[in-house]
């Protein structure tokens, strides 16, 4: 079962390829700090760290490679860098990097001081005095951040605000939010914070009573049993890793701030409504609030919770005077997504992100720009068809600056708010790569954090039009001393003769024959962007010996509107067409990869389409593996908690356009399943839930097809734990090597 057929299909070559290599300590791509810092900072090691592959060597010697390859383990401890939060004068940025002990697999952060106007300075670990996280610098200069611990060791825990002076290397820590009345602070956990640009006022965002007019209100529950009970047309009642809490919602207050106290009684700036989630759940953070340049107000995002919230893509920006009244709705006018609201320094203007249509969670996001005297709004049409999902106002306040998804890579681009006018600031030499945190300084200077295939996140700072410099070496030289890989873009004629792209990564200094993965990307609105992830990550697969090919089919995002909304109602057509033509222009492009030993494996789309692949291209591979991936169209529908995503993608409801779901359904081909599969799945995934998988795993077996299946209790649609994740890539390996290193040895039975 699974062979492969040894005829080739005869497709149109390349048409165009670039290649870039990844390793070696000063290797050009990760542009390796002028100022010697190891893991970001000088002449340290972090407690307990050891050189890559120490703990886990690589048991089998790949042909032509010198250099240790990365493995599972150097992925999953290697150092993780967070945003930076930067003073109000520019001078000084913070960042937090978060260190994964190598034995016990336990995380923790540490975090840095680094003088900017200083070229070539070093970072200084910087002590809060407590474990803390969310850092952001106060326009007093205080470094404020959240933290559940306490100087005082009799003090409850729970998550309460601090501050630290610049200067107090010893960590001498002030708790913010101590002068609160004891019945605000003694059942709510602060989840977030943003303070006024004028000092004296912060907003305060925690689970709170719908109906609360007080920030830290207690909801009478009168239930004699551990049962939720939830009213029909009462919005979500579990999104995506939790079964949501009746009654409550995250809001936003807004409370005095004086001599570095939080004081005063609270003003909800939903007017004591209860609209939706303040900050959006489940991934909405402080982009979703802005304050007024003068504090006299705030903006801020929600999606109304009722009736009609699993199936509304309709995000509205508020805003509030602070004077406990109702918030005025500004995006009134627009039934589809509006979010990313940034006012202009002066005050004048207010920019921010919008769809287009109700309903599609992928459609473009254009910038618009409203006169906040008129109350005149205008999009920014840029001369490019691109889809943004960040923004941001240079310092001078004459341009804004965003990134967007753009043929593999993520630049950034500055916008002039006059006529919408775009310019790619070309910020790196060779491939952007994945830019991100962008943040502009006096100076003209941005500050933004990089990355890429082949090396994760690091610190640039820019000035004027020179290309950046990088501030951080927290993963460059860890990278470097491991075996470089390589990665190769290229193009092909895909469905409906559209040039389609890709990218080969590989072992740079490897001898073939390679075997093959197919690397099918989620979404399906998405892209195997040209970037470090934690989780699928190309270069520590490609270490392991393989060729990892990806093709952003038909429906990926970067390459204009049209393409993306291509895959509306055929999940299974033009996608699956792209997929079979770019593994085969992959094949002819590096001889050196051995065609006749391939597995395909994806997520959550890319399961759904390891699933259809099982059933539609049955005897092209050796192994799949299908993680999180949808399996039948109708349980899938009437399960998943997010609904206006199959009614987009499918044309309406299971029920009004049934033909369509069950036209591209996986469970309708299990007939054809033969190919060895590994199933896995998460037992909190509530956007594709388990059950999908448990389903597959009982067509397999019912079939004998060889097949596991692995089910993480405590992971939603992704595996986030450290051991978990170790646990992921050794299953993922493991069954990898059997079908293509081992064949020999490969059994019909588990």
């Amino acid at each position: 079962m699974g062979l492969i057929k040894s005829s080739r299909l005869l497709l149109a070559a390349p048409l165009f390829v670039t290649s870039f290599s990844f390793g070696g300590p000063l290797a050009a791509d990760n542009m390796a700090a002028d100022n010697h810092v190891t893991n970001g900072r000088p002449n340290e090691t972090a407690p307990n760290e050891t050189a890559p592959n120490e703990t886990a060597p690589n048991e089998t010697a790949i042909a032509g490679v010198s250099k240790p390859p990365m493995t599972a383990r150097d992925l999953i401890t290697m150092p993780r860098l967070g945003s930076p939060t930067v003073t109000s004068d520019g001078r000084y940025t913070v960042y937090s990097v978060t260190y994964t002990d190598p034995q016990t697999l336990e995380r923790a952060p540490k975090h840095y001081l680094l003088d900017l106007s200083v070229s070539g300075s070093s970072p200084v670990e910087f002590e809060l005095g407590l474990s803390g996280h969310s850092l952001s610098f106060g326009p007093d200069n205080f470094l404020y951040f959240l933290t559940s611990k306490h100087t005082d060791e009799g003090a409850e825990p729970r998550s309460r605000l601090w501050r630290v002076a610049l200067e107090s290397a010893n960590g001498s820590s002030v708790n913010v939010t101590g002068p609160m009345p004891v019945a605000d602070i003694a059942t709510t956990d602060i989840a977030g914070f943003k303070i006024a640009p004028s000092g004296d006022k912060i907003a305060l965002w925690a689970e709170i009573g719908r109906d609360c007019p007080r920030f830290g209100c207690v909801i009478e529950d009168n239930a004699t049993g551990s049962g939720r009970l939830y009213q029909g047309g009462g919005g979500f009642y579990r999104h995506w890793d939790h079964w949501v809490e009746p009654g409550l919602l995250s809001r936003v207050f807004v409370f005095g701030l004086e001599d570095g106290g939080v004081i005063g009684d609270g003003v909800p700036v939903d007017g004591g409504m209860g609209i939706g989630n303040t900050p959006t759940k489940p991934f909405g953070g402080e982009e979703d609030i802005a304050w007024a340049p003068d504090g006299s107000g705030l903006y801020f995002v929600a999606r109304r919770s009722d009736a009609k919230e699993p199936t509304s893509t309709d995000l509205d920006i508020y805003w509030s005077d602070l004077s406990g009244g109702t918030p005025t709705k500004l995006t009134k006018s627009n039934e589809a997504h509006d979010s990313s609201p940034a006012p202009s320094p002066d005050g004048k203007y207010l920019a921010y992100l919008a769809m287009a249509r109700p309903g599609y969670e992928s459609d473009r996001m254009v910038v618009h720009l409203r006169n906040l005297e008129s109350g005149e709004t205008r999009a920014l049409i840029p001369n490019r068809d691109l889809s943004f999902g960040s923004l941001t106002w240079t310092h001078d306040g004459k341009a804004l600056l965003a990134t967007a998804t753009d043929m593999l890579d993520v630049p950034a681009y500055r916008i002039d708010p006059t006529n919408g006018s775009v310019e790619e600031l070309n910020l790196i030499a060779g491939n952007e790569a994945h830019i991100g945190a962008l943040t502009s300084l006096p100076g003209d200077r941005l500050l933004f954090t990089r990355d890429s295939i082949g090396t994760a996140k690091e610190l640039f700072l820019a000035k004027g039009r020179a290309k950046a410099m990088p501030l951080t070496d927290v993963v460059t030289t860890r990278t470097g001393a491991m075996a470089s890989t390589v990665t190769t873009r290229f193009s092909f004629k895909g469905a409906g003769d559209d040039t389609v792209w890709g990218q080969i990564t590989r072992l740079e200094e490897q001898e073939g024959p390679i075997p093959a993965i197919l690397y099918i990307h989620g979404g399906p609105q998405g892209s195997f962007i040209d970037g470090w992830s934690s989780r699928w990550n190309p270069r520590v697969l490609a270490s392991q010996g393989y060729a990892v090919i990806s093709v952003d089919f038909h429906g990926s995002s970067g390459y204009g509107q049209d393409f993306t909304d291509s895959i509306n109602r055929d999940w299974g057509g033009k996608p699956l067409e792209d997929l079979q033509k770019g593994l085969e222009a992959a094949l002819e492009l590096d001889s050196q990869i051995d065609g006749t030993r391939a597995c395909a494996m994806g997520a959550s789309y890319g399961g759904y389409m390891v699933n259809w692949i099982a059933g539609n291209w049955p005897d092209r591979f050796n192994c799949l593996v299908q993680h999180d991936g949808l399996f039948d169209m109708r349980s899938f529908y009437y399960s998943t908690e997010e609904l206006w995503f199959p009614r987009w993608d499918f044309g309406g409801s299971y029920g009004e356009n049934r033909e369509v779901y069950e036209k591209w359904n996986p469970v309708n081909h299990v007939d054809k399943w033969q190919t060895p599969m590994l199933v896995i799945t998460g037992e909190k995934d509530f956007r594709v839930p388990y059950t999908q998988g448990l389903q597959s795993f009982t067509a397999l077996q019912e079939r004998g097809v060889p097949s596991q299946l692995l089910v993480f209790p405590d992971e939603n649609h992704w595996v986030l734990g450290a051991a978990n994740s170790l646990q992921w890539h050794d299953t993922v390996f493991a069954w990898l090597d059997r079908w293509l290193k081992q064949p020999e040895n490969s059994s019909e039975e588990d």
